[in-house]
């Protein structure tokens, strides 16, 4: 897979070439592929130092997995196109590819935790199945063609690291789908997308807030971080706080990444803002 950075200083980047978009997409393609060693502990050389080091310092130790989630790898390997259409099309070429992907996570992590468990307070893993308006995909084909194998990584992770909780990052209106992340064993749920689509926090929290923590939804970050007043800063931080915060089960975080552009004097005012309301 071949990434630009659209953007001098962005933090995200785009996807230019696909390894398996053009081929015919047979088994023996998919099973001939060059797949990368992705239990080659140089991947983690030097992270328990770094774990012990940051345990020291009182600090939460949060490790990120091999590569994008399941649905996303689809998309860089496939083209989003094919990624879309191979379910259907090439149900059983399909299911080989999301399947070696899952493998090749779970051959990642079984190396991993089986140095970091004891050092590790939080084991992350993303991908993202919602948009602003909906879901990405339906929810039943994310059941049929997703679940399963998502299921499978989970248990294997919970196996190599069973003190350790799982986050999973899903930007986007996922509202359908919290159910069963939560029924395969997912902990966190990050970002907390609260301005999409049926993602209102309040009825997250009475819906959810038992059964998972969330973390993220403290502030949202298209247009009141980036473009708003101090004062609306503080009232919407103050405001996902007074929901999201009481019983526990939140950890606050804003949507999504804070871009370059957005102002000093705007972050500070999040910041103290939570530092003046955020405690228990």
């Amino acid at each position: 897979m071949i990434h630009h950075f659209p953007k001098e200083n962005g933090q995200w980047f785009n996807l230019v070439d696909n390894p398996l978009k053009t081929v015919d997409f047979t088994s023996e393609i998919i099973q001939s592929h060059n797949w990368p060693d992705a239990a080659d502990h140089r991947r983690i050389a030097g992270l328990r130092d770094k774990a012990l080091e940051y345990r020291k310092q009182g600090k939460l130790v949060v490790i990120k997995g091999l590569c994008a989630g399941l649905f996303e790898m689809t998309q860089r390997i496939r083209g989003m196109e094919n990624a879309m259409l191979d379910p259907f099309l090439y149900p059983g070429e399909s299911d080989l590819l999301i399947g070696i992907i899952t493998d090749l996570k779970i051959a990642f992590w079984k190396m991993a935790l089986k140095e970091l468990h004891d050092v590790v307070d939080v084991v992350s893993e993303a991908d993202d199945y919602g948009s602003q308006e909906s879901q990405l995909i339906a929810p039943d084909q994310f059941r049929t063609v997703f679940k399963p194998h998502l299921k499978r990584l989970i248990k294997e992770i919970k196996k190599a690291a069973p003190e350790a909780f799982i986050f999973f990052h899903s930007c986007g209106n996922i509202r359908p789908i919290i159910p069963d992340f939560i029924e395969i064993g997912v902990d966190i749920l990050n970002p907390v997308h609260i301005t999409a689509n049926d993602m209102d926090p309040k009825q997250l929290k009475k819906d959810f807030g038992n059964d998972i923590t969330f973390w993220g939804g403290g502030i949202e970050t298209q247009e009141i971080l980036p473009f708003g007043t101090p004062g609306q800063i503080k009232d919407q931080v103050k405001k996902n706080l007074d929901v999201l915060a009481p019983g526990g089960g939140f950890v606050f975080n804003t949507v999504h990444n804070i871009q370059s552009e957005v102002p000093p004097e705007n972050i500070m005012a999040m910041w103290n803002t939570l530092e003046e309301f955020g405690t228990y």
